[in-house]
């Protein structure tokens, strides 16, 4: 991999290339996390929505949300009809202005608290647990116990998945706003490989210290980012 090749790797901005099909050519890092949120085909058509009428390169401001992404660009380039490529340039978002409660969270490793929850529930399940992990993440402060408790209600709410994938990422250029302060976000999404009824989960806490949201077939806790 030459400098360029890993400057474009490394970049925080999702870069992808398509063939004149639609099929997926290359993704750096930042796209991958996109690509397992949004579908293939939605940024296939995106690229077409904004590529230039003729063969060059068009960059257009734009005010895009996609799922919790916002993106305020995109950049799409094709010198030939055999591929396309884009890049899209990410918001720094601020998620809400935050009433999350911060009692009772201690410095705590983020996963050891997942392994805790699979280890428990892989003993009654046939589920096929994949775990997927940035070794980076610090330990942080968590309220384990409440973690743990609705981590456990996702497990369950995905009882009759062939397999759950167990996503801890930190989420770049989003944040969660407590008490006027910016934190960044850890993200644990639990994902099916089959299709649930995700209706049937139900969380709500008002001293709760994460956002819980759901999606079609995953289920993901935001989490902030306070080391001290």
């Amino acid at each position: 991999m030459n400098f360029y090749e890993e400057w474009v790797e490394l970049d925080l901005n999702p870069v992808i290339s398509f063939s004149s099909l639609g099929k997926l050519t290359y993704s750096n890092h930042e796209a991958q996390f996109l690509l397992s949120r949004i579908k293939q085909k939605e940024l296939f058509d995106l690229a077409l929505k904004y590529a230039p009428k003729t063969y060059g390169v068009e960059t257009t401001y734009i005010d895009l949300s996609i799922k919790n992404y916002s993106f305020y660009a995109i950049t799409v380039k094709y010198e030939n009809e055999e591929e396309i490529h884009m890049k899209l340039y990410k918001s720094a978002m601020v998620k809400r202005d935050s009433k999350l409660s911060t009692k009772n969270t201690n410095i705590t490793n983020i996963f050891t608290l997942v392994d805790l929850a699979i280890s428990t529930k892989k003993i009654k399940s046939t589920t096929r647990y994949i775990k997927n992990y940035d070794p980076s993440i610090p330990e942080f402060k968590i309220n384990a116990g409440e973690f743990i408790k609705v981590l456990n209600l996702i497990y369950d709410n995905f009882n009759n998945s062939e397999m759950l994938t167990t996503s801890v990422i930190l989420k770049i250029g989003e944040y969660i706003r407590i008490e006027g302060e910016k934190h960044s976000i850890i993200s644990v999404e639990v994902l099916s490989s089959t299709k649930c009824d995700i209706d049937k989960f139900d969380y709500k806490d008002e001293n709760a210290s994460f956002i819980v949201t759901k999606d079609e077939n995953k289920i993901t806790i935001d989490l902030p980012l306070i080391l001290k």
